[in-house]
Order: structure tokens, then sequence, then C-alpha cells
């Protein structure tokens, strides 16, 4: 079976990063996903998905992102039931990130400054260790 979920788009807020009973990090966010269509003289509508991120992954985005960056998640769709404080039954759909990435170049989030603060980095995490080269390296990496 396949469950994979590739998203791209802009924080809604900032990362609240939380601790397990183990010490284990967890990360939550929100993402404004634009659909890719639009009804005839109507706007293309945004979705609002829930993301969760662990460990390393969930450490990366809590340093590196802030409200309004453009990010992309690439992870897999679950849901869980619970019940609200009235004792309702709940469901919530969210994506587990396995990797999360800049969407955006430093120079395109300096420029358009949604909501970004820069800190420097250029890079990107995911659980593979691989990191993204600056694009203001200028070497050719081939």
């Amino acid at each position: 079976m396949l469950n994979k979920a590739i998203l791209m788009g802009r924080l809604t807020r900032e990362p609240e990063l939380r601790y397990t009973p183990n010490n284990t990090p967890v990360v939550t966010f929100s993402l404004a996903v634009e659909r890719n269509y639009a009804s005839k003289g109507q706007e293309r509508q945004t979705d609002f998905i829930d993301i969760v991120a662990w460990r390393r992954t969930a450490e990366f985005v809590s340093q590196w992102f802030t409200k309004g960056m453009m990010a992309v998640v690439v992870g897999s769709i679950q849901s869980r039931r619970w019940q609200d404080k009235n004792g309702n039954n709940r469901t919530s759909i969210e994506v587990i990130a396995d990797e999360v990435m800049f969407g955006e170049s430093k120079r395109s989030r300096e420029s358009n400054n949604g909501g970004y603060q820069d800190n420097g980095y250029q890079g990107g995490y995911s659980n593979s260790e691989f990191t993204e080269i600056p694009d203001n390296d200028g070497d050719v990496p081939f």
C-alpha cells in the first residue's frame, strides 16, 4: 500500500515544539496550500493542513521556520480519533512529516519578507540527513 503526501505551502502560525514524557521532540504547525484549480470566475481555494514532525525534523522546523515561510513537506497522511472536553468523538487528519525543506530561496524570502526573519541558514533537513546546497554557493556541484 502507498501513503505518501507531498505538500508545498506557507506556515500559518509559528511551529509549536513540545517534548513527550520520554523527552522526544515533536513539533506541530499548519500549512496553507492552494488547490491546483479554480472554478470558472472564482479564485483558487486554500486548504489548511496540520503537520506533525518528530525528533530531529521537529527540532529543525522549530529552529529554522517561522510563520509565513514557504515549506515543502513530504510525509504520510494519518487520522486519529479523540474525544473533546464535552465527550464528543472527533477525528483529526494530519500529515506526519518525514522531510521538511525550504520552499523558496533565501533571496526570494528576503524580497517577499513573508514573515521571514533572516537566521543565515540555507539548507533543509530530512531523515536522510542530506542538506541542500546554498543558492549563493557559486560552484556547480557536478
